[in-house]
């Protein structure tokens, strides 16, 4: 192990894991590992899944689900800021055309 990485320690669903990162990431990583923590014992509280790998495999689904809701309203977003992004853009160009041609 390199200096840069150092194992972290975090625990979810009682069991620890040691996951090397780096010291910049510690912060990151404990949150995310208490985040998953959260989310897998609110699906073990439902009491319809049962085993800690399917468990696991419900918490996955769910934030890979997230995660394509995400991109998908920030892909709308981009699109909707495009245009307006460019008629800005264009504007600041023909500001800059009138004023070379003023010279």
């Amino acid at each position: 192990m390199s200096d840069k990485n150092r194992r972290v320690s975090v625990t979810i669903l009682d069991k620890e894991y040691q996951v090397a990162c780096g010291p910049e990431e510690k912060q990151a990583l404990v949150t995310a590992a208490a985040d998953l923590d959260s989310r897998m014992r609110a699906v073990r509280r439902t009491g319809g899944i049962v085993g800690l790998d399917r468990i696991a495999v419900m918490v996955a689904l769910n934030l890979c689900h997230e995660l394509h809701q995400a991109q998908a309203e920030l892909n709308t977003r981009s699109e909707a800021i495009a245009p307006e992004a460019l008629e800005r853009i264009l504007k600041k160009i023909e500001g800059a055309l009138d004023k070379a041609r003023e010279d």
